[in-house]
């Protein structure tokens, strides 16, 4: 199985999860953008890495206590000290946001490290001070309750839900301002590809619209259309 190229890492660094979607519906896939998860923070709202996956169950009373979580072997603390650097670390919180899923001071170890992004279907604490870290961070929604409130961490690097969908360790994960789109990670050259080729054409498109054309054979793209984009690429020295 190819690894992501630095080429296509490139490229996905600049590609809207909008086009990714559209790219992953053509090959058959429906269900790759995580529903409720957004940026955090507007001004560290892409992230391009490999997942690093964490799951969380709902808490039990005798387990998960303040004493168990200051542990050292702790699998939320592990997540944390684990996740490589320019993966993304995401959690699968079963969409509950009723305590974080890290606060501050977990995603700034998470920056330290060089560690790519965070996304939850849950919530994040502290998120005034996240905010501060440009770190990109996407979750559900505000979460200030400490994590044993609700959550107990049970499994690292195994395949996961977050926002209704299928995350598997090593799928490439893609953020922007719309949300996050998970592309499994056999596809990611051929999808990042297809995706380059679909903004330049949007591009096109977009300055013809912009010259008061209509979309009507043009967007979608038709053969003529293509034939006109060739050209107006060639005319641009691409």
């Amino acid at each position: 199985m190819d690894a992501l190229t630095a080429l296509n890492r490139e490229r996905l660094r600049y590609i809207s999860v909008s086009t990714l979607a559209t790219c992953l519906l053509q090959k058959g896939f429906r269900n790759r953008v995580m529903r409720g998860v957004l940026p955090l923070n507007a001004r560290a709202d892409r992230v391009v890495g490999e997942a690093f996956t964490l799951r969380f169950i709902p808490s039990r009373e005798d387990l998960d206590t303040m004493a168990n979580y200051a542990k050292a072997d702790f699998l939320h603390r592990r997540a944390i000290e684990e996740c490589p650097a320019g993966h993304v670390l995401v959690i699968d919180s079963g969409g509950v946001a009723e305590a974080g899923s890290a606060g501050d001071i977990m995603i700034a170890r998470l920056k330290a490290r060089g560690v790519a992004g965070a996304v939850s279907d849950g919530g994040f604490r502290d998120t005034p001070d996240i905010r501060k870290l440009d770190f990109p961070a996407f979750h559900q929604a505000p979460a200030p309750r400490s994590t044993p409130v609700a959550l107990s961490p049970v499994d690292l690097q195994r395949p996961i839900g977050c926002g209704g969908v299928a995350v598997y360790p090593g799928d490439i994960i893609v953020g922007d301002g719309d949300g996050v789109v998970v592309i499994p990670m056999h596809l990611a050259n051929e999808i990042a590809e297809k995706a380059q080729a679909m903004t330049e054409y949007e591009g096109f498109a977009a300055e013809m619209v912009g010259e008061g054309r209509s979309i009507i054979g043009l967007y979608p793209a038709s053969e003529a259309s293509l034939k006109e984009f060739e050209l107006w690429r060639a005319q641009r020295g691409n």
